[in-house]
């Protein structure tokens, strides 16, 4: 698939050398606009871990910390942030309650090993996602990630005081897109709102914040400094057929879902997602879930919204996700660190993240803005859109009713969305023009 990159001089490739200084300054941001403990959290109180909540989410951020060094230096070689994925929530939590913590933590293993010899020895990931998702296949879940994670901007909103919520939302969001703006010169003054709007936005939200009683770091004064890991903290690892069956099938969607972030990250910085390129970054997703089963985290995944802050600073540089990762690690290893992390409140998160997804469809609707538009592609997109949309709606009580790995499918609008048009576009026959169009822009080996 072709991605040509926005030939503007103040845009930093992925392959650019920053200062660390630099970097580190830019993966702070990364980190800070990032959900990463929310997912944890809610896994946690799922399995009734009570007391070992923090630990939990401290071993989440050393996964998701090394499974991004794992995949920006090794792996895809693509500025993505790894973390928690969402998808497994409600299998682990089955898992966990049917079957005890030794079943959660055995059934992530096999399974992600499974992902990385995909990639290698067996060479068949990239073979599959080159003849199935071509530029139409590869927007169209672009847009989808951001639509499907739309939603997630205005959760907070509601969750308390309503108004002291809009106010907080409504300037960090409007800080933002100024940084936005005052960043668009391309040299002096430009590069430092391009470079620091994210934390700019962050302080100023949470300072508005503090004034209405919004943040408290009252968990930090009680935080330890340092805490090393150990391999399976929580309980030894039992491997149940059904639960690791359950995972394989889990991990499948959840690549499903990282494919698609990968997708937009190659958009953005315009890199060509190669065969080689591809069968790596399923090496480092299999990997880096791996780590997470053994420390005792969740499985790992591509977080779109990295990619709508590269979109907002220009800076693509690995330094900046390296950066990143070793500041996941050392949250890590530092609890006082990562509670200061949770401390920023997530009306401020969330109204970033708003922002972020608007770039992320952006860049979605570039990659298809290259394909004609006829009535087969029109249909190729939009059912999936309108499905993606129409899953975010169902009732709790229609959720519950549905067999579990339905619910699976239908918890992840990004997967219900990806999985409608990867079969519409094999089952919708295509003109010759569009087989044409299709493989010009194919992705190379």
């Amino acid at each position: 698939m072709e991605n040509p990159k926005e030939n503007t001089n103040n845009f930093i490739g992925v392959n650019e050398k920053i200062g660390w200084g630099r970097a580190f300054l830019l993966g702070t941001q990364h980190v800070l606009a990032m959900d990463l403990y929310i997912a944890p959290i809610i896994i946690a109180s799922l399995l009734a871990l009570g007391s070992d909540t923090s630990f939990f989410v401290q071993m989440c951020f050393l996964a998701a910390g090394i499974a991004t060094l794992i995949q920006t230096v090794g792996g895809l070689k693509l500025p993505v942030v790894q973390g928690p994925s969402y998808i497994p929530v409600g299998a682990l939590a089955a898992i966990g309650g049917k079957l005890g913590l030794g079943a959660v933590f055995g059934a992530l293993l096999p399974g992600a090993l499974l992902i990385a010899l995909l990639g290698y020895p067996l060479k068949v990931f990239a073979k599959t996602v080159k003849k199935i998702i071509p530029p139409l296949v590869g927007g169209t879940v672009i847009v989808i990630v951001g639509i499907s994670l739309m939603p997630t901007a205005f959760t907070s909103l509601y969750d308390g005081d309503v108004k002291t919520n809009l106010i907080v939302s409504a300037v960090t969001a409007i800080v933002l897109v100024v940084m936005m703006l005052l960043g668009r010169k391309t040299s002096g003054s430009g590069t430092f709102f391009r470079l620091t709007s994210v934390v700019i936005a962050i302080i100023v939200g949470t300072i508005v914040a503090s004034f209405f009683g919004s943040v408290s770091f009252a968990k930090v004064a009680e935080a330890k400094w340092f805490s090393l890991p150990t391999a399976f903290p929580f309980d030894k690892p039992e491997f149940n057929l059904q639960a690791v069956l359950t995972m394989v099938f889990i991990y499948f969607i959840i690549l499903i879902e990282t494919t698609g972030t990968w997708f937009v990250v190659s958009t953005v910085t315009g890199e060509k997602l190669n065969e080689k390129r591809l069968n790596k970054g399923a090496v480092g997703e299999g990997l880096g879930c791996f780590v997470g089963g053994i420390a005792g985290g969740t499985p790992m995944t591509g977080y779109s919204s990295n990619a709508g802050i590269i979109a907002i600073t220009k800076v693509a540089s690995k330094r900046a996700i390296i950066a990143a990762g070793i500041i996941l690690v050392l949250l890590g290893l530092m609890p006082k660190l990562a509670t200061i992390i949770t401390c920023v409140p997530l009306t401020v998160i969330n109204a970033i993240f708003g922002i972020v997804c608007v770039a992320i469809i952006m860049n979605g609707l570039k990659v298809i803005q290259k394909v004609t538009i006829n009535d087969r592609n029109m249909m190729v997109i939009g059912i999936p859109i309108l499905l993606t949309i129409g899953t975010m709606g169902i009732p709790a009580e229609v959720m519950s009713s549905v067999p579990d790995f339905v619910n699976y499918i239908l918890s992840s609008g990004t997967a219900v969305g990806a999985i409608a048009v990867l079969i519409l576009n094999l089952i919708i026959p295509a003109s010759k023009e569009d087989q044409a169009e299709a493989a010009k822009h194919a992705i190379t080996e």
